[in-house]
């Protein structure tokens, strides 16, 4: 009686090679020998997968618990399964407690949640937290100093001053996260760049709105970038942003272009007028101390008269003659001593004619 076998193109071969004559030698791993009545196989079938699992689950087995064991003998044995189930709960309750540690970094700060709701700040170091997702935590950088800059385009330079002129502003603010709040920093702002745009932006509005064109662009520029800087923080501090304003720098202050020739012209005008003014102040401060002196020297000199005036007007109500002729003395004393004078005495016997003109040249 002729075998029946699986041929492929009738030589008799299969997938791996020339199958034998022997139906028990059949053992090709992608199909299975069957042991039928007629001593041969009919065809390839598929693994058992079930059955391929429990003869992997008996291989794990040491023994059975209250049966036998591979000795034949009875007794307790070792569950590996159980076993094994147990050190995947330990393995895995570490990992999970490890999952609360966190590193943080210098300059860097760790805000810890339970749960969502904040507890506290981690500094710099290795710290420890309710694992995930009991506890959770945000790492924020606190020490790194960033900068916005406002006025780039003409919608954010262009600002109304008190005069009712424009001008044309540009400045960077400069602010880090507040290093005692990071919690704030995290729940109360969602766009913390936006937030200090905004807000730097309203106050400078607001500030140059009560100032005086020329002030803001040439006296009053460390004025106003100090009360940006104040109103700005006081109004971030309300809103609880956890954000420092370290500084404002205004890098331009200047009216619009189409109208700074003009405006360049008024303030040459205004230079030139301070200028000369400052001139005129020169000179009247060199003048006037001057007049005053001479002024104050002629006030002195009158009242002196008058007091001698007055003086002489008192002795002559008491002596009228004696007064008169003191008078005469003194101011024939006045002239004479002005001028050349010889004197003559006729009744002292002397001759009347003298070569005067020859005395004189000769004194």
């Amino acid at each position: 009686m002729p075998n029946n076998k699986n041929t492929n193109g009738g030589n008799g071969s299969g997938p791996w090679g020339s199958e034998p004559d022997n139906d028990d030698d059949n053992r090709s791993p992608w199909s299975r020998g069957n042991s039928g009545g007629n001593g041969g196989t009919n065809g390839a079938q598929p693994p058992d997968l079930g059955e391929q699992f429990e003869k992997m689950r008996e291989r794990l087995k040491l023994g059975n618990s209250g049966g036998q064991n591979r000795s034949g003998g009875t007794g307790g044995g070792i569950n590996l399964g159980r076993f094994g189930a147990l050190v995947a709960v330990v393995v895995a309750g570490f990992a999970w407690l490890a999952t609360g540690f966190v590193v943080v970094d210098a300059g860097e700060q760790a805000s810890v949640f339970r749960f969502g709701k904040w507890q506290t700040n981690f500094g710099p170091g290795l710290r420890w937290r309710w694992p995930t997702p009991i506890g959770s935590h945000v790492l924020v950088p606190v020490e790194d100093q960033l900068q916005i800059r406002i006025g780039d385009n003409k919608s954010e330079s262009l600002m109304l001053t008190e005069d009712e002129n424009i001008a044309d502003i540009q400045f960077s603010v400069f602010w880090k996260v507040n290093t005692e709040q990071p919690q704030d920093f995290i729940l109360n702002v969602k766009e913390p760049e936006a937030a200090v745009r905004m807000v730097a932006e309203s106050v400078m509005r607001e500030v140059v709105g009560k100032s005086q064109l020329q002030n803001v662009i040439t006296t009053e520029r460390d004025r106003v970038q100090q009360e940006v800087k104040l109103q700005t923080q006081t109004l971030l501090d309300e809103y609880r942003a956890g954000i420092d304003i370290l500084d404002v720098q205004i890098a331009r202050s200047d009216p619009p272009q189409p109208v700074i020739e003009a405006f360049n012209d008024v303030n040459k005008a205004e230079q030139d007028a301070e200028t000369r003014i400052n001139n005129a102040r020169q000179v009247a401060n060199q003048i006037l101390p001057e007049a005053r002196a001479y002024r104050d020297r002629v006030i002195a000199e009158s009242r002196g008269a008058a007091d001698r005036f007055n003086k002489i007007y008192e002795e002559y109500r008491q002596a009228p003659q004696v007064t008169r002729e003191r008078m005469y003395l003194e101011t024939i004393e006045r002239v004479l001593a002005r001028a050349d004078k010889t004197v003559l005495d006729s009744e002292s016997g002397a001759v009347p004619y003298l070569p005067l003109d020859r005395i004189e040249r000769r004194q």
